[in-house]
């Protein structure tokens, strides 16, 4: 083997994480994944995988050179969240493209995040940092209620609530007070902010290399949480809307030093213009890099690849037409007997993908985030309204049957 090697510090185990090393040998390189624990992943889309403590940096390194014996590895990254920081750091070591991981701290603290951001002239919400319940109900009561009370690290709506009142407020801070390990088993910080409800419909900027590729509309559960439900590419934004999403998006990446590779930057757009939610140092999930290649052409997972390579990373648009997603979340817990349906979905024309990530017999727990989302319908169209609806009534046709834990059906 003497192709140049690209190295993945762990993936995120759903969505397009197993698309990397795809992505890896297209451009002529030999894809590594490093993994603490390699049967966390289902499928790790061929990659050679490394048994590697990713918690430690200088572990990665080592892991690394071992496998530049011979030849030569050409980017370090991750498609997770939690190992961006860890990936840059050895990246820096190995002198290789890399952002600041300095820097990659205080985006992945949003607390940090905030103030860095509001100190460079970025509209975010009103927020307090608070490290007790007492330090929660005061903030929420300057703030007033509802607020929006979440963990400072983290992804994927985990541990993110709107609350109404000061007893769901004291009751939800306690609750991620308690919680001493993400659910890769890491330490989080004994920390959440506290921050004002920001109205209006929510919008997800696509940044690579500090420029915006495209904007996608979400659709999210019914309050008080946040899980996404679906998403739309490209956003039936105007124009004026657009290029105002489009200014917020680049400007909070400058201000973060996120000038290298992809940035998923969540914004809510109300009567006062774009308000900043969220900046995440990585390419979105939810299936969005796999919309945007639907609808445009655009390889955004090539192009992170590449652009953490030292290579040459455009983003191509070749077509013009519209995607959209929808995702199968169940409505309560249980073990799941089945799901019917999926047939009538895949013949719904547009459809060009229905995926369920669990088997029957798998015991599903609905938690409020992320991790709700069992299954996917995927639809391309002339137009993203087009895709919309190809993807809504296929996901109607899709019926999960639960048995709830005492033996009652769900």
């Amino acid at each position: 083997m003497t192709r140049d090697v690209f190295v993945l510090v762990e993936s995120n185990t759903t969505g397009t994480g197993r698309l990397f090393p795809a992505a890896a040998r297209s451009l002529g390189l030999h894809p590594v994944l490093l993994a603490a624990d390699p049967s966390r992943y289902a499928s790790v889309g061929g990659a050679e995988v490394v048994r590697t403590d990713t918690d430690d940096v200088r572990a990665v390194v080592e892991a690394c050179r071992g496998l530049a014996v011979g030849r030569r590895v050409a980017g370090v990254a991750t498609s997770s969240d939690y190992y961006v920081e860890t990936a840059a750091a050895a990246a820096v070591v190995l002198g290789l493209p890399a952002n600041s991981p300095a820097d990659l701290a205080g985006v992945r603290d949003k607390g940090t995040q905030r103030a860095r951001l509001a100190a460079a002239g970025v509209r975010v919400p009103r927020f307090t940092v608070a490290g007790t319940v007492d330090e929660v109900l005061a903030a929420a009561a300057e703030t007033g209620y509802p607020v929006v009370v979440k963990p400072v690290t983290g992804s994927g709506s985990l541990g993110v609530l709107l609350c109404a009142d000061p007893e769901q407020a004291a009751d939800h801070g306690r609750a991620l007070f308690a919680r001493g390990s993400d659910e890769r088993g890491r330490a989080v910080p004994r920390r959440v902010t506290v921050e004002e409800f920001v109205s209006g419909a929510e919008y997800s900027a696509e940044v690579l290399d500090g420029t915006v590729a495209g904007i996608t509309a979400k659709h999210l559960g019914a309050q008080p949480l946040f899980v996404e439900t679906g998403h739309d590419f490209p956003a039936a934004l105007a124009p004026a809307a657009r290029e105002a999403v489009t200014e917020a998006a680049e400007a909070a990446v400058r201000a973060l030093g996120i000038g290298l590779g992809p940035a998923h930057v969540e914004l809510r757009l109300g009567p006062a213009g774009p308000v900043l939610i969220e900046v995440n140092p990585r390419l979105a999930g939810g299936w969005i890099p796999r919309l945007v290649r639907e609808a445009t052409g655009a390889d955004l997972i090539l192009a992170t690849v590449a652009a953490f390579s030292g290579l040459p990373s455009p983003v191509a648009v070749t077509a013009a037409r519209g995607a959209a997603i929808r995702f199968v979340v169940p409505a309560g817990s249980g073990r799941l007997r089945g799901v019917d349906g999926v047939a009538r979905a895949c013949a719904v024309p547009g459809v060009v993908d229905v995926e369920m990530y669990r088997e029957p017999g798998a015991e599903i727990t609905v938690s409020g985030d992320f991790r709700d989302r069992i299954g996917h319908v995927l639809a391309r169209g002339a137009t993203a309204a087009e895709a919309a609806v190809a993807a809504e009534e296929a996901v109607g046709h899709i019926a999960p049957s639960l048995v709830a834990r005492q033996g009652v059906p769900a």
